[in-house]
């Protein structure tokens, strides 16, 4: 079989022009879209635009567990059908301090357990319930940070599932004011790219800080026409940066007590002109000495300069480049002649799709929409998540795909960051990703596989390609990467199912090891 340096200066056979305009979905570079918060997501495009920027590369944890005791949980909280298991990474995370760094002997620098931090009780239950039992790298070097008096500024990079959420949380729930005159007040914002990223990190607020009576978390994220005009009095807002930046100007949400600002997926937030616009007008509209705290996979050298400006003086906590890595998921490519071929492809893989749970990513909102039409037409139950859909919507389908009574989704590139879906254990790159300039975008890339595979299971990508252009990016994720795609055979669709098969099984059995490892720590303790 032909190799892909092979593959990229030839069309394939059969393909035509005509073949490579069938959905709209071909990888050509287009020109860029801009960011918005109506009608469209933030990283979703229209169906003549390609994706708004170059994303950033949020990296899986490691294949396996190294103890049951380590199981904890991140993203989003096992009553929304997140994963529980954060498997520790073997990397060293390097503190730059700006204050601290003087003292290396500083016992700030790390700590061992939660109950190290003079935490109130009420917020260690939170943490018990979420099964943390002790902190991960980045918390145990976070959070020292997070909490110190006079708060200061961070910008935090770690891997997928390491427990950035948790620690950002925590960090607010233990400045909140819970007195009578601060009850009501909002006192800690969160931002995020989307909508369902948003609601999942509520999620995680109001798991953690459930055992605290008088805590309410709020969203500012566009609400139906019968909700418009109502006041926000939780001490936690989380949401969207348009829809916050409105909410505030309107003064339905009073923002003069606000402490606390955190921007999650921050590179993909200060790297996007309309997001990174939307957080600086935000961030004008707070008191001038709110603790800035930005977290994300990783921060590329040119959004790392804006971030240091956007939250000057801060400590950083940041992960090698090396360190970066998708071993944990096991990428293949499947040669697709023409574009039809590509669509039919996808039919045969619709059974092992629903073996678990499985997103099929695609570059415009126009290719979902058809292939949905088209999958449902022929009898296999799909679903699609675009801008579209009105908010109230987007959240039944995302609600409905966690729980398992969708099967398959079909979206744009505006899930492939944060989501957390325990049942993903396959994941279609239907289009390749593309930095609009016709060059492949393998941050993306690694957001979009990271979906499955999460934290320690095993799972499986399929990227489906046609002609020359695809070849060459799918090259170019590979070289970044550094890592060699697995060709599966077009024309023997017995072997693809063995292939396929084999890793989904490895992936559950994973997720039942994990299951009964928690269920014996929760009986031991």
């Amino acid at each position: 079989m032909a190799s892909l340096e092979d593959r990229i200066s030839k069309p394939q056979k059969g393909q035509t022009a005509g073949d490579a305009e069938a959905f709209n979905g071909t990888n050509s570079a287009q020109p860029t879209s801009a960011a918005g918060e109506t009608g469209s997501w933030p990283d979703e495009t229209s169906a003549v635009d390609t994706n708004s920027g170059p994303s950033t590369v949020e990296a899986k944890a490691e294949e396996e567990m190294s103890s049951l005791s380590r199981a904890q949980t991140d993203g989003a909280s096992s009553e929304q059908r997140g994963t529980s298991g954060i498997y520790e990474p073997s990397y060293e995370v390097d503190v730059q301090l700006s204050d601290l760094q003087k003292d290396s002997g500083n016992p700030l620098h790390s700590i061992k357990s939660f109950e190290e931090l003079g935490l109130d009780e009420k917020i260690l239950q939170g943490i018990y319930q979420m099964r943390f039992t002790k902190p991960s790298k980045i918390q145990e070097k976070a959070l020292p940070l997070l909490l110190i008096n006079p708060p200061q500024n961070m910008i935090g990079q770690s891997q997928s599932g390491t427990g950035k959420t948790a620690a950002f949380v925590l960090n607010i729930l233990a400045r909140l004011d819970f007195s009578d005159s601060m009850v009501n007040k909002p006192q800690a914002m969160v931002l995020a790219p989307s909508r369902e990223l948003a609601r999942q990190i509520m999620g995680v607020c109001q798991v953690m800080g459930q055992a605290l009576d008088r805590l309410k978390v709020e969203a500012s994220i566009p609400v139906e026409k019968a909700e418009r005009g109502k006041q926000i009095t939780g001490q936690i807002v989380v949401g969207t940066p348009g829809t916050t930046m409105d909410l505030i100007r309107r003064r339905q949400l009073d923002a003069t007590n606000i402490k606390i600002l955190v921007l999650d997926e921050a590179d993909n937030m200060l790297d996007q002109q309309g997001l990174g616009d939307q957080c600086i007008r935000v961030k004008h509209l707070l008191p001038r000495n709110v603790q800035v705290v930005l977290f994300s996979a990783t921060f590329p050298d040119n959004v790392v300069e804006y971030a240091t400006k956007f939250a000057p003086s801060s400590n950083t906590i940041t992960l090698r480049h090396e360190e970066l890595t998708v071993d944990g998921i096991k990428q293949l490519y499947l040669d697709c002649p023409t574009e039809t071929d590509k669509y039919d492809s996808l039919i045969r893989l619709y059974g092992l799709m629903t073996i678990g749970s499985s997103i099929i990513f695609v570059r415009t909102r126009k290719t979902a929409l058809e292939i949905e039409r088209r999958m449902n037409e022929e009898g296999h139950t799909v679903a699609c998540l675009t801008g579209e859909f009105d908010g109230s919507q987007r959240d039944v389908i995302i609600d409905s795909f966690r729980c398992g009574h969708s099967k398959v989704l079909i979206a744009t590139n505006v899930l492939a960051r944060g989501i957390d879906v325990q049942t993903v254990s396959l994941v279609i790159n239907y289009d390749l990703p593309d930095d609009g300039r016709g060059h492949a975008d393998p941050q993306t890339y690694l957001h979009r596989i990271g979906r499955t595979g999460r934290f320690g299971r095993v799972g499986v990508s399929i990227s489906l390609i046609t002609g020359p252009q695809s070849y060459q990016m799918i090259k170019e994720i590979a070289d970044y990467f550094a890592v060699e795609m697995t060709s599966l055979p077009h024309d023997d669709w017995d072997k693809v199912e063995t292939i396929i098969k084999k890793v989904i099984k490895s992936s559950r059995a994973s997720a039942d090891y994990n299951k009964a490892g928690k269920s014996a720590e929760i009986n031991m303790g």
